[in-house]
């Protein structure tokens, strides 16, 4: 009777396995989207929101510096002033531009009681810079800032590529994961299979045959954790590509050493794009120092207008004219411009010692990749010694407990070390790929 319900409970047990699998393989296999490395490469340097905010970063500086073109290019201004006044002196005046003073202006009652006058004005402004030394300053400083952020933009595509390959990296790690999950449940079945006819005819006792049905829920567990970690990979990978996703990607490649050639030492470049842009950020601050130094030094501008006063509207009756040099200099205002140069000063010593800060961390996080590669270069030989020692230990221990000379545990630890390694070996490529990888982006 035991037996029996025991055989119902294999037979069920069965079904439901058969069942899931069944649905699962046609979910993954209608949503799975194949991608190269290239092609999603493309898509990011499109699409990606990040390097967009850094194209505006960039394009704000621009702006910026053109904004800088007042301290070189002329200013003109077009104005229409309409005045209606009963001001002796004004309404004088007024007759006076419009070029209308006749005697019986100069009557008194006339001058003491004008009335209402009214006058049109259409004037034309021109100022042009000749001499603004902190002004040429902050367009120098500006221009600086300029290649800052292009250099900055520059070297987040560059990290966004290095993201792109880390992720694509981890999306054939979790595939590999998959893949060696769905050889363990396979393996797991026949082994169960196997224990279930033997237990049938009576030459294995039930707790075997139950140590092998709770090895098939373990490998079921751990499969479908690997999924879940393929579709959560393949989710980042859209957000990089600034795609939307309904399913999963699957790299075109499988995982396997990296193509990138590497080298027998890696230095620090000094020319790389994002230490070249903190060098320009510290020579555009000593460049606001000089400006803010310069602002006591005189400025001179050329100044001129046309102008026309009618005394009715848009008229354009009696016309004049005036040319002039304006100098001006800031003798004292209120210690603002000595405070300034006090403040871009120390603006300055900070830009000096975040330079210095971010050589000194590049340099230990270039020392730190060295000793990461040297060990993944390490572990690729030592995890495929171990992967084909355990191999061959799984062979040997399950074609003795199959004649019955060892425990089913045996064979299931064997069995669960196998496999283990196989991800071992699998996760040793992708440490050795992606740290060969960041060492080139440090390095580049």
């Amino acid at each position: 009777m035991q037996l029996n319900n025991t055989n119902k409970r294999i037979r069920w047990y069965g079904y439901a396995v058969m069942v899931l699998l069944f649905f699962t393989v046609q979910a993954r296999a209608q949503t799975e989207t194949m991608i190269s490395l290239e092609e999603a490469k493309t898509k990011v340097r499109d699409k990606n929101r990040s390097l967009k905010l850094s194209q505006q970063d960039y394009a704000f500086a621009k702006a910026q510096y053109e904004s800088t073109s007042a301290v070189l290019l002329p200013q003109i201004r077009l104005t229409n002033t309409s005045t209606f006044t009963n001001n002796p002196l004004y309404a004088f005046g007024y007759k006076l531009l419009q070029r209308e003073v006749t005697n019986a202006d100069f009557d008194p009652v006339g001058l003491n009681d004008p009335g209402n006058v009214e006058n049109f004005n259409t004037r034309i402004e021109l100022m042009q810079p000749l001499i603004n030394v902190d002004g040429w300053k902050e367009r120098k400083t500006a221009h600086l800032n300029l290649q800052a952020k292009n250099l900055q933009a520059e070297r987040n595509n560059e990290y966004m590529e290095l993201e792109l390959t880390k992720t694509y990296m981890q999306l054939q790690l979790a595939h590999k994961a998959v893949e060696v999950m769905e050889k363990a449940r396979e393996t797991a079945l026949q082994n169960q299979n196997w224990a279930k006819n033997n237990l049938e005819q009576g030459l294995i006792q039930e707790a075997d045959y139950l140590n092998m049905e709770v090895r098939v829920a373990e490998v079921e567990k751990k499969l479908q954790l690997s999924e879940s970690n393929v579709q959560n990979v393949s989710e980042y990978l859209a957000f990089l590509m600034g795609e939307e996703i309904n399913g999963t990607y699957r790299p075109n490649k499988e995982l396997m050493m990296s193509e990138i050639q590497a080298q027998d030492t890696f230095s620090l470049n000094q020319e790389r794009k994002d230490l070249k842009a903190m060098q320009i950020s510290v020579e555009a601050q000593e460049q606001m120092l000089k400006s803010s130094k310069m602002s006591f030094i005189p400025r001179a501008n050329a100044v001129a207008n046309y102008e026309w006063n009618d005394k009715t509207a848009f008229g354009f009756g009696a016309n004049n004219y005036m040319v002039g040099l304006q100098l001006s200099w800031d003798l004292f205002s209120g210690y603002k411009n000595i405070g300034k140069i006090h403040q871009q000063k120390a603006m300055m010593e900070k830009s000096n010692i975040q330079q210095q800060k971010y050589m000194a961390e590049s340099e230990v996080e270039l020392n730190k990749a060295r000793r990461q590669f040297s060990d993944a270069r390490h572990n690729i030989t030592l995890s495929e010694l171990a992967l084909k020692q355990s191999k061959e230990a799984f062979r040997i221990t399950s074609n003795r407990f199959k004649q019955g000379l060892e425990r089913s545990n045996d064979l299931l630890q064997a069995e669960t070390k196998f496999y283990e390694k196989e991800l071992e070996q699998a996760q040793a490529l992708y440490n050795y790929n992606f740290t060969l990888a960041y060492l080139k982006f440090l390095t580049r």
